[in-house]
């Protein structure tokens, strides 16, 4: 079945022939190389585009090692172009592309790479070219700056809950609890029992992220470190954490002393390889970040549960994860709000505390507080769910997203209640 993906079709159509080499990234396994190969292509086909002007290469293939010699390739691409038409250059798995010797300069330090290659290829006048890679030479954010701010980058994640429920053939009413278990990895959908997709997120999981990682940094003897911290962090998704917390629990739990700087490190690691973002706090009255905590989301919870053997599968910070990554996909930046609440504790005194509003979204000029709750089914419990959205001073739209099967609805405060079924399927549904 063909999963269609119109929200990365969409970017790379708006970005066509916009002078600049469009960097599809993301997750290993997530569908980047569909996306162009399959999605876009088929695109540029039904606008007129002939065969031979979209130019491909698949650097993985056994019968196209030569070209993973970056002059090779280079003069093999220009001799397929003809000055008079338009090309579309799609280069899959870029990594493999080595660097080699300037064969012009006798004991040159600098060599020629893959980075050389797209330079030169963008500016012949009729060439657009969009590159894919996906191991840990490629699966990095600095990928960008080597491009000397010359690229776009078109972030593709795993399936969204609207493209997982596309293709999902079981109980419409279990499509939300399994996409929350196993997560959005496309190859997952094929795999038709719990033991085959457990077996297959987890054997990605160590034998592809685990080990990109630890060749991308040259990790040897502190891997075990690297490990324990991952399932320490998957642990903990959607809870506050920093690195001196962090320290605390491996001296406590674990008697193992670890700098905070190399924990801070190894979590940097782990979101280059786009595993996992960073949540930064931001206060609301203040209006200023916070530097630390943060909060950690994995791209897919199915990696996560995987990670964990399937062990803790809390529906309270698996959702607020999935919410996250729904909010991500949509192109938007996402912090953890904090509100500062002035009250009287029990002598009478006057005392202050934090509040959390779990995400602050900005949309253009809107502003939305997007509060993640199971269950908003007491009078008790919703008071304790709103507090920081009414604390927050302001009239900017205010939004509890919960498990339940609701019709949204606003209260007294004008608070909108959604389902989250209905928040994953429908864009507009924050703006009702």
């Amino acid at each position: 079945m063909e999963v269609q993906r119109p929200r990365y079709l969409k970017r790379l159509i708006d970005k066509k022939d916009n002078g600049r080499v469009k960097i599809i990234t993301g997750i290993r396994r997530c569908g980047k190389s569909y996306l162009l190969f399959t999605l876009y292509k088929k695109y540029l086909l039904s606008i007129g585009t002939k065969e031979e002007q979209i130019i491909t290469m698949a650097l993985d293939e056994l019968r196209n090692m030569q070209y993973r010699n970056p002059l090779t390739l280079d003069a093999y691409l220009r001799e397929r172009m003809q000055p008079e038409q338009n090309y579309y250059i799609f280069i899959d798995e870029i990594q493999f592309v080595e660097e080699v010797e300037n064969p012009y300069i006798k004991n040159s330090e600098n060599k020629i790479g893959f980075v050389d290659l797209v330079l030169g290829l963008m500016k012949l006048p009729n060439a657009d070219i969009y590159i894919t890679g996906s191991n840990s030479k490629m699966l990095s954010s600095d990928v960008l700056t080597q491009f000397r701010d010359r690229g776009d980058e078109i972030r593709v994640y795993p399936f969204s809950f609207a493209e997982f429920s596309s293709c999902y053939e079981g109980n419409p009413r279990l499509a939300f609890e399994e996409y929350c278990l196993y997560g959005g990895m496309p190859t997952v959908l094929s795999r038709k029992t719990p033991e085959e997709k457990s077996e297959y997120l987890k054997n990605l999981f160590q034998n592809t992220y685990i080990k990109d990682v630890m060749e991308r940094n040259r990790i040897g003897k502190e891997a075990f470190i690297l490990e324990d911290l991952l399932d320490v962090v998957s642990s903990s998704i959607g809870s506050l954490t920093n690195p001196r917390k962090l320290e605390n629990t491996f001296q406590s739990e674990k008697n193992i002393k670890i700098s905070q700087l190399t924990i801070s490190t190894y979590l940097d690691y782990f979101i280059d390889a786009f595993l996992m973002e960073k949540a930064r706090r931001f206060d609301v009255k203040g209006k200023k970040y916070i530097s630390s905590p943060y909060k950690y989301y994995f791209s897919d919870t199915g990696l996560r549960n995987a990670r964990l053997n399937f062990r803790q599968n809390e529906m309270t910070h698996i959702m607020e994860n999935v919410i996250y990554n729904e909010l991500r996909m949509r192109g938007l930046n996402v912090d953890v709000g904090v509100v500062e609440q002035n009250y009287k504790n029990e002598e009478g005194k006057r005392a202050r505390k934090n509040l959390e509003i779990d995400f602050i979204v900005n949309r253009g000029s809107n502003k939305y507080y997007i509060q993640s709750a199971l269950h908003v089914d007491s009078p008790e419990k919703r008071a304790q769910e709103t507090a920081s959205l009414k604390q927050s001073g302001d009239f900017f739209r205010k939004i509890v997203i919960v498990k339940d099967y609701i019709l949204p609805k606003h209260d007294e405060d004008g608070i909108l209640y959604l389902g989250v079924e209905q928040f994953l399927l429908d864009e507009g549904a924050i703006d009702l």
